[in-house]
């Protein structure tokens, strides 16, 4: 709304100043959304979190994870409020709402964060066991992605376009991508789920998801900015993309509420993501990808997410196919997902979080060192 409001200004001087000429530049939109995130998800924070108390939204605790988690029962969940109204509000402010992918974006947000409120409510607040049935929550997720997927397909005409789109670019050569046709449909809904369920998986520990998707989120958002200036793009020689520029001001203001978040989610954690706030972080990162055309690069900086998927994938299949051929089931993992499996071997919680963190920083170095290998 300040974009579009300031923007028939920029040329308007004031005193001898054109004051309003900052708006047009997205570096100064970025900060200023991450700003705007940041104190919103701090100020408002604290009234959140009593609210939910208020309405007894609070976490009930698995019987399959540690025992050590049992003290975390009656923590206030559904903390994924404070981080998508933050992320509202400040794209709202900030960003060029006439931008088609940032409207994909907000879609995306209200979507998954709504399916993740939902199921909240039904598990916290109405006490239904299971909360929102799994496949009515998987139908809305894959009804998501077929919807980006054919936005993707049909405001595309030009055949080389359509190419580009999709196909999956190898960060670690030159000019070479994968071309996947029509396949790039089922493939976009494969991200979606995915990665929204792979957040979910690692929203298991205080402040693991959360400042993992923070740095993940860092990766794409140099990426977005790369790809959305054209100059920096073809001296690099990446894909122009026109509206990825906008998508920078999107992902400055995800890091500033996650980071506003995290100031109450850290050990001990004052609050928790719950699926409100992690089904809708993956989906969204799951998205930015996909509309920078990125999708391999997202592999290696969320490597935390696929390795904490994966370690839940090999338990449960391991576990079926040794009881069906031995009748006892046997487990590769102490607890799945791995993060647990840690806690078990004895490494403390804020140990596990921080070297996760590591990894992931680590993991985003890689990423980023690709851009100059292509």
């Amino acid at each position: 709304m300040i974009y579009h409001l300031l923007m028939p200004l920029i040329n308007t001087e004031i005193f001898g100043y054109n004051i309003f000429n900052v708006v047009q530049y997205i570096t100064f939109r970025a900060i200023a959304a991450f700003i705007t995130a940041l104190a919103f998800a701090l100020l408002m924070g604290p009234k959140i979190i009593r609210m939910l108390k208020k309405y007894q939204a609070v976490e009930t605790i698995n019987e399959y994870v540690p025992k050590s988690h049992r003290t975390k029962a009656g923590t206030p969940t559904m903390g994924g409020l404070i981080v998508l109204c933050g992320l509202l509000l400040s794209s709202l402010l900030w960003n060029n709402l006439i931008n088609n992918y940032v409207l994909i974006m907000l879609l995306t947000t209200v979507w998954l964060g709504g399916i993740g409120f939902l199921d909240d409510y039904l598990k916290n607040i109405r006490h239904v066991k299971l909360g929102l049935i799994a496949k009515y929550k998987l139908l809305a997720q894959i009804t998501l992605g077929l919807l980006i997927a054919l936005f993707l397909f049909m405001s595309n005409s030009d055949p080389m376009h359509l190419r580009h789109i999709t196909s999956l670019s190898l960060p670690f050569f030159k000019d070479t991508a994968i071309y996947l046709g029509y396949f790039f449909i089922p493939f976009v809904v494969f991200m979606i789920v995915g990665t929204s369920n792979a957040v979910n998986l690692t929203d298991g520990l205080d402040g693991l998801a959360s400042g993992t998707v923070a740095l993940t989120a860092f990766a794409l958002g140099v990426m977005a900015y790369i790809k959305g200036h054209f100059h920096i793009a073809d001296y690099l020689n990446l894909e122009f993309i026109s509206n990825a520029g906008e998508l920078t001001i999107f992902i400055a203001a995800l890091m500033g509420t996650i980071l506003g978040f995290l100031w109450y989610n850290i050990k001990p954690a004052q609050i928790f993501l719950g699926d409100t706030g992690s089904l809708a972080l993956g989906g969204i990162l799951a998205v930015l990808a996909l509309l920078l055309r990125e999708e391999i690069f997202f592999a290696i900086v969320g490597g935390v997410f696929v390795w904490e998927t994966l370690s839940t994938i090999i338990q449960r299949y391991y576990f079926k196919y040794t009881r069906k051929r031995t009748g006892v089931g046997k487990r590769v993992f102490l607890c799945a997902p791995v993060h647990h499996h840690y806690e078990l071997k004895g490494f403390s919680e804020e140990k596990i979080v921080i070297r996760f963190w590591i990894i992931t920083a680590l993991l985003v170095a890689i990423g980023l060192a690709t851009i100059k290998l292509r």
